[in-house]
């Protein structure tokens, strides 16, 4: 699907999977970032375990560990032959991914443009966020009439407000069908579109907003743009093994 083509970091996160947690410390040191990247803690303690790490030729060529994760038929912005694809598992309703939508995505489609590719799964948080779920069904019914990513940024730029009036109004102000998209979304037409997301997501052991695989490298949390910029480009460069 196109559009381009259609379908909290809370500081400590909390993974079912003990292997998927373990396994995020080599990869951040495979890839020369510090620990407080893609885990938690303050800057000496990610700089006392890298000096920690053995220095050798070996070491520094550990194979990063990535995660083959579905795509599904969820929503893409970026054309399919982009050489790298980040999948984000999201909640509309959580500040920090707002806060990474606004301060991140944007910057990465302006940057990179056909050479990335974002593929949105939702991971509504429902029992801390009454309105996840409803938003996602609303993107997503926003999505049968090709608007999902202009539908997906009025949600995360829309200072929090929520509810089915709002999302009547984004979908007025994109010129949308509204019989049609009133009856999708009051019927909640893709509700188990979005619980199977989310049931994904649980089974491979995300249980945070937002998480990010970089073509399948895990990256935890609203980072900065720095730290996309410095996977993005060491896996333009081909720079990881």
């Amino acid at each position: 699907m196109n559009e381009m083509t259609a379908k909290h970091n809370t500081g400590i996160v909390f993974y079912k999977r003990t292997q998927f947690y373990a396994i995020l410390l080599p990869v951040a040191f495979a890839l020369g970032l510090g620990a407080g990247y893609l885990l938690w803690g303050s800057q000496a303690e990610a700089a006392a375990a890298q000096k920690a790490q053995p220095t050798s030729a070996a070491a520094q060529q550990q194979e990063v560990k990535r995660y083959d994760v579905s795509e599904d038929d969820d929503p893409v912005y970026g054309p399919d032959s982009a050489p790298v694809t980040i999948i984000e598992f999201s909640d509309y309703e959580c500040p920090y991914c707002s806060r990474w939508h606004s301060e991140v995505f944007l910057k990465l489609r302006e940057e990179y443009g056909k050479k990335v590719r974002v593929i949105y799964r939702d991971f509504p948080l429902i029992s801390i966020h009454g309105e996840a779920l409803p938003a996602a069904i609303a993107a997503d019914c926003a999505n049968e009439q090709g608007a999902y990513w202009k539908y997906h940024d009025l949600l995360f730029s829309g200072g929090g407000e929520f509810g089915r009036d709002t999302y009547l109004m984004y979908a007025a102000q994109l010129g949308l069908k509204m019989d049609q998209f009133t009856q999708c979304i009051d019927t909640e037409k893709y509700s188990d579109e979005v619980m199977a997301d989310y049931q994904y997501a649980a089974d491979l052991g995300i249980r945070s907003t937002p998480t990010f695989f970089i073509n399948g490298i895990p990256v935890v949390g609203a980072q900065p743009f720095n730290v996309f910029k410095e996977v993005i480009d060491k896996e333009l460069a081909g720079e990881i093994p």
